[in-house]
């Protein structure tokens, strides 16, 4: 799904709109507060200003030292899903049954120096995992190939154990990685700079949909999940 963070925010409705006419149906918005990580993005006027035009859905990702406040102020139609991460200091079990009183769907995230072990405990309370594949805060940063192995686990895991989550991956993702992660056992991929630094995002979009989609037809950019 192509990440707005990376999105030209002097046309961003326009740019929204081109990539729903090349078929994308779900665009991941981060928010971050200056606090938990070293950037401040992603404000609710965005979503509000876009909601008379919007046709696709929206992945929030909330990078905020405290979601459980934050949650609320995102409770737009146009709002799929609603991810925090594992590292906060908050009663997380009752941050996800808060999202999905929203009809929203629960996400836990974990950043690149955290254990995947960590997640075990709430595996079974959630809808989706984000793997952070490179540090959050930035965009156009290159991907850390040992995050990888996070993302076999959380599959090797929902394997053997029955679990319903969709993986997520969001960080350095090109052209040149995209059919690795996949194959890591990513269903849902993020993609801000490969997708929006191109002179055509739609066909950016595209080209790396078709290369996922030549490896086994199952993965996507966008929500058509496993």
């Amino acid at each position: 799904m192509p990440s707005l963070l990376s999105a030209p925010y002097t046309h961003l409705a326009k740019a929204i709109r081109e990539l729903e006419d090349a078929g994308v149906a779900l665009f991941h918005y981060d928010v971050m507060d200056g606090h938990f990580v070293p950037n401040l993005t992603g404000g609710t006027n965005v979503i509000a200003s876009l909601e008379p035009v919007l046709r696709g859905r929206l992945d929030v990702h909330l990078m905020v030292t405290n979601p459980g406040r934050v949650v609320p102020w995102f409770d737009f139609p146009s709002v799929r899903s609603i991810t925090i991460h594992i590292e906060i200091q908050e009663n997380l079990r009752r941050i996800f049954e808060h999202i999905r009183g929203l009809s929203k769907q629960a996400g836990v995230s974990l950043n690149p120096d955290t254990p995947v072990e960590t997640l075990e405990p709430v595996l079974r309370d959630v809808d989706q995992v984000l793997v952070m594949t490179v540090h959050p805060g930035q965009g156009g940063q290159d991907l850390i190939p040992e995050t990888l192995e996070k993302v076999r686990q959380l599959n090797r895991w929902r394997n053997e154990r029955g679990f319903g989550y969709v993986i997520q991956v969001d960080g350095g993702i090109r052209a040149d990685n995209i059919r690795e992660v996949h194959e890591a056992g990513a269903d849902e991929i993020v993609a801000g700079a490969a997708v929006f630094d191109h002179p055509d995002p739609p066909r950016a979009f595209q080209h790396l949909e078709r290369l996922i989609r030549e490896v086994s037809g199952s993965a996507s950019l966008d929500e058509n999940g496993r």
